[in-house]
């Protein structure tokens, strides 16, 4: 294979992942009319169309998912074969890919990755936020992080948060209006804050658990919003009964600005993961910042 053909295929991989020109480009370092242009002279060479092209998205053929699928494991192999020669430097240096969803964002990375790029000034850190369900594989992630009980069972998974708890509550003038609800089904008469999965689309149900039993509750009422912080300001105002993570509102609970409701249907749950795909040899970079995110179980 001649290193033209090579950088080719590196350059249809980068438009793959990036499922645009102009991100492709960015990240090889050339403008995106000459990504373009190589992408189609490797069209021409193959005999093949390997790109979908539309005026405001570009992504694989099947015979483009076919070819992907072939050259992902052997440049995966070179990258780690590169990756390796970090050993022998000082401190570890490449760049780190992360797909995760707002909480983990305002938790575990607001605090723990300004300091961590302080102390790795060789890494590059790229953060991806998105309410869905990553494939971190197809789309070039080195990594994710999500709820524990999200995680595929094939990826190594470390617990980068404690466990949690989402709760039901409402504030003390809500309830001199409404009877307090005691058991999930009791919130049909209820006025409760929706959540809707921007990505999916759908509403976001509230879970509940008790003695082994398990029951989802599709809500109803007045708001709905694919914002959580909105959505906990609409349950503070009075509005309605908000299912929301205990962590976010136990100042609330503890100076009675919120109370909470059905405690025993509530029980804890997995907390964040960061996880990858099993490689023989981790990326030093992805290492270094696994090492910084880990908390003990």
């Amino acid at each position: 294979m001649e290193r033209g053909e090579l950088n080719d295929l590196l350059a249809f991989a980068a438009v793959a992942r990036e499922r645009s020109f102009t991100r492709a480009a960015a990240s090889l370092g050339i403008s995106p009319s000459a990504l373009s242009h190589a992408m189609r002279a490797l069209e021409e060479r193959l005999g093949v169309r390997l790109l979908a092209r539309t005026t405001r998205s570009v992504s694989p053929t099947a015979a483009g998912d076919r070819l992907l699928q072939s050259i992902r494991p052997a440049f995966a192999t070179i990258e780690d074969g590169l990756a390796a020669l970090a050993e022998w430097r000082d401190s570890p240096s490449g760049s780190v890919r992360i797909t995760t969803f707002s909480y983990p964002a305002k938790t575990v990375l607001k605090e723990k990755l300004p300091s961590f790029l302080l102390a790795h000034p060789g890494i590059q850190v790229e953060i991806n936020i998105d309410d869905r369900l990553t494939d971190i594989v197809a789309e070039g992630f080195d990594a994710g992080i999500r709820f524990g009980e999200t995680v595929e069972k094939d990826m190594i998974a470390v617990r980068v948060g404690p466990d949690l708890r989402t709760i039901v509550v409402a504030t003390p003038s809500y309830f001199e209006r409404h009877p307090k609800p005691e058991t999930p089904q009791d919130l049909d008469a209820h006025n409760c804050i929706g959540y809707r999965l921007a990505s999916a689309g759908g509403l976001l149900p509230w879970e509940f658990e008790r003695n082994g039993r398990e029951i989802k509750i599709r809500t109803s009422g007045s708001f709905i919003g694919n914002d959580g912080d909105l959505a906990a300001a609409a349950v503070r105002a009075g509005a309605g009964l908000g299912y929301i993570l205990e962590s976010d509102v136990a100042e609330d609970l503890a100076t009675g600005r919120l109370v909470q409701v059905l405690d025993d249907w509530c029980p804890k749950f997995q907390g964040c993961y960061l996880y990858h795909p099993s490689r023989r040899q981790t990326p030093p970079a992805l290492r270094a910042l696994i090492d910084a995110l880990t908390v003990e179980s």
